[in-house]
């Protein structure tokens, strides 16, 4: 005769590890009701260490537009964003550059490859500009003048505009790389440039213009020394815009600059705006470091910008931020090429006429 017991208790600790085992023989069995957790890291949460209202912000924009020219010696590299579609971001070789800047808008930049082959100059008065090209197809060797304000079709056509991410053929994708090439190059505007390293200042009172502040958080690269491969920071900006009245009630977004708050406030960013509210150029600053033998100034060493609708960035930094020319007078005429290699001249005024 079979004797009836009473049922064993089970402890806390004999539950979970039932539990354990049931659950790890689901798993075993490849049923999909089981989740895994993983275990990530959090992105460190920098401390907000810089108050400022926006008479300080203003005046931090106000102290890099103080510059009044530039010279020095720098490294560029070109990245076609043209292909971002295929998940390609084309990087070309960084070049060496002479880059010489003054107010209002004047530039003259002189861009080399290896053993000082000259690959393209550009240069601008502040209201016309010359883009020579040097190197590549003979097709594409000319030099471009133009006007600074005009906009004008791209140089080489569509089919440099619209790459084929299904096409493996390496001459036909080299054909379209170089293609491109040119054709940002060409639509690079020496202005872009002046913009971007001399910032333009912010108005006094007497301007119509209206600036309003606020806070913004970004999740990016932590690039603090001692941070770990991969590891992500969340950053605290504050964000300043610049709008114009276009009439009653409305406004235009002119500016927007970021500043980093992470140590000191520190102009990291400025993006420009067209009359549609389109972004057209985006400047990233990183790097400041004293500039000059004397030190004069803390400017951003490395510059990168770039314009989304023109599909292409360009990395620029100083080789040797302490010997850059500061503040110097520049004789006109160094901003304006001279075609002494008798290159094909296209006048871009004339063509769209």
């Amino acid at each position: 005769m079979n004797e009836l017991h009473a049922p064993h208790q089970v402890s806390g600790k004999h539950l979970i590890l039932i539990l354990l085992v049931v659950l790890s023989a689901l798993g075993a069995g490849g049923c999909s009701r089981v989740i895994k957790n993983k275990v990530s890291v959090a992105p460190f949460i920098e401390p907000k260490v810089k108050q400022a209202d926006t008479a300080q912000l203003i005046a931090e924009v106000n102290r890099l537009a103080a510059v009044r020219s530039l010279k020095g010696k720098v490294d560029l590299q070109f990245l076609d964003n043209s292909f971002a579609k295929c998940g390609i971001v084309e990087k070309y070789s960084t070049a060496e550059g002479n880059l010489i800047l003054q107010r209002q808008g004047q530039i003259y930049l002189a861009i080399q490859a290896l053993l000082s082959i000259k690959v393209a100059e550009m240069a601008s008065d502040g209201t016309h500009f010359e883009v020579a090209i040097f190197q590549g197809d003979q097709k594409y060797r000319r030099l471009l003048r133009g006007t600074n304000n005009a906009v004008y079709e791209q140089v080489t056509g569509d089919d440099a505009s619209t790459p084929d991410c299904n096409d493996d053929g390496k001459q036909k994708k080299t054909e379209a790389m170089q293609k491109r090439a040119v054709s940002a190059f060409t639509g690079l505007r020496p202005q872009h440039l002046t913009d971007a390293f001399l910032v333009n200042p912010i108005d006094g009172p007497q301007s119509n213009l209206v600036y309003v502040q606020s806070e913004a958080f970004n999740e990016e690269p932590d690039d603090r020394p001692l941070a770990k491969k991969g590891a992500r920071v969340v950053r605290s900006y504050y964000a300043l815009e610049e709008l114009a009245p276009e009439s009653a009630g409305r406004m235009r977004l002119l500016r927007r600059f970021w500043f980093d708050r992470s140590e000191q406030l520190r102009l990291a960013r400025v993006q420009t705006y067209d009359e549609h509210g389109q972004l057209t150029t985006d400047v990233v600053y990183k790097n400041p470091r004293p500039f000059g033998p004397e030190g004069k100034y803390i400017l951003p060493a490395n510059i990168e910008l770039t314009r989304p609708r023109d599909r292409y960035s360009i990395r620029i930094t100083y080789q040797a931020p302490e010997e850059v020319k500061v503040d110097q007078p520049y004789d006109p005429d160094i901003f304006v090429l001279q075609n002494k290699s008798g290159l094909p001249e296209v006048d871009l005024d004339k063509k769209e006429k």
